[in-house]
């Protein structure tokens, strides 16, 4: 449904205690100085239920003592992003704003539309500044509440936003002592690179862009992880995850629909996200902050029927090749060597059908509890960039919601393939 947002009020919380003179100077990465300057939404939704204990304006006084109390550990984040080069940890604060919807949280969630979700942000995802986080808490006339929280890529990745919620939820709570302290030091594994003309793109405009949710339950999932396993006993693993089984689905009916004959003269791609703390030797910890995951490009045939060989294989190649190395040469061959040398000039004359994945299943996306229990619902919102893929895991039941986001004409295609509305399940959110 269509919701109208007022904002009431616009603030700047800072940090409990100031930041000390040596932090003040956090270097970003090589991987950060890559990574675009956009902003990263998610949504959490709070329906009034377990709040008996709190009115709306003692809600408000938790989110904003408990932030102040959680940036004094995740100081970058009360700072402002300079050239490309670095935070200054200077304490000026986290914009925060406070606002009113016009109807119920129950009435939002019968039918949530993702690209309403950027009316509880708390400013476009290409408004460029210099912050590193943004929070807006709208308040549903139920009682209900939406904390919209937008970060900025180029200081954090999505494993690093869910340790700094994870943090501030159990600061809220008085529990913040159970929770280590992050670790600001990706620079010194991935040292800062000159990189003077580097302008990553920053989306194509909101304008022609389309955001849809489906979603798919565990039985759903159990027939595509089915469907593209492998009989074949000399496999490292012949069993799909349910990543890698919807994602093959995905991009099957996506090409389908879009893509109904094979063109000689394109180059079809599967684009996914390796996590490079893992992978590192040792591997990092969760607690090291900062961007840390890079894309990994793999070159799919158009007729990917088999699914196993054709698609997870490719990309499991791709995932494998995903260490240090492989940052060293990212940043001095410009981009995926291999991929971009052997698909060069269709690349340059745009004639690359792909589709990007983005896994947050197996985060902890709906355990942000500020001590009012925890979210009924969460979600993204619409993105400035085409042929992107989010998965997220449902609340309950083990299965797992979809969003893309497409150019308007390849999702009028995609969303009435009958093939993916046969597996698709109800949309409606329990508040």
């Amino acid at each position: 449904m269509k919701v109208e947002v007022e904002v009431i009020s616009k603030d700047s919380i800072k940090p409990d205690f100031p930041t000390p003179e040596h932090l003040r100077h956090y270097k970003l990465s090589c991987i950060d100085q890559i990574t675009p300057e956009i902003f990263m939404p998610f949504v959490l939704f709070y329906p009034k239920d377990g709040t008996a204990n709190y009115s709306n304006l003692e809600r408000h006084d938790v989110i904003k003592k408990s932030l102040s109390e959680t940036l004094t550990r995740f100081y970058p984040l009360a700072g402002r992003v300079k050239e490309n080069l670095y935070v200054d940890c200077n304490d000026e604060g986290v914009h925060y704003v406070e606002a009113e919807a016009n109807c119920k949280l129950s009435e939002f969630l019968e039918d949530p539309s993702p690209a309403e979700d950027n009316k509880f942000l708390p400013f476009e995802q290409d408004d460029v500044n210099d912050l590193a986080l943004a929070v807006q808490v709208t308040t549903f006339n139920c009682g209900g509440m939406v904390l919209g929280l937008l970060f900025a890529h180029k200081v954090s990745d999505a494993s690093s936003f869910f340790l700094f919620l994870k943090s501030w939820a159990a600061i809220a709570r008085g529990c913040g002592d159970d929770i280590p302290l992050p670790q600001f030091d990706s620079a010194k594994f991935f040292p800062p690179e000159t990189l003077p003309s580097f302008s990553p793109s920053r989306g194509m405009g909101k304008d022609k862009i389309v955001i849809k949710r489906f979603v798919f339950d565990a039985t759903a999932i159990a027939a595509f992880t089915a469907k593209y396993n492998t009989d074949n006993k000399n496999i490292e693993y012949p069993r799909t995850t349910r990543v890698e089984a919807l994602s093959t689905f995905i991009w099957s009916r996506f090409l389908a629909a879009t893509q109904p004959e094979k063109d000689p003269e394109k180059v079809y791609a599967v684009f996914h996200i390796a996590n490079l703390r893992t992978r590192m030797d040792p591997p990092l910890s969760e607690y090291n902050f900062g961007n840390m995951g890079l894309p990994t490009a793999s070159a799919v045939p158009w007729d990917s029927g088999d699914g196993f060989y054709s698609v997870i294989t490719p990309v499991r190649d791709a995932i494998k090749k995903v260490n240090k190395n492989y940052v060293k040469n990212l940043l001095e061959n410009g981009g995926h060597m291999e991929f971009m040398k052997e698909h060069g000039q269709k690349l340059i004359r745009g004639e690359l059908v792909s589709l990007a994945f983005t896994s947050l299943c197996r985060f902890p996306v709906h355990d942000a509890d500020f001590g009012w229990g925890k979210p009924a619902w969460v979600g993204s919102a619409k993105l400035l960039y085409k042929n992107l893929v989010t998965f997220f895991d449902t609340k309950v039941g083990n299965g797992i919601e979809v969003w893309i986001n497409l150019e308007e004409e390849d999702m009028a295609k995609f969303e009435v393939d009958n093939e993916l509305l046969a597996y698709v399940s109800s949309a409606k959110v329990s508040a």
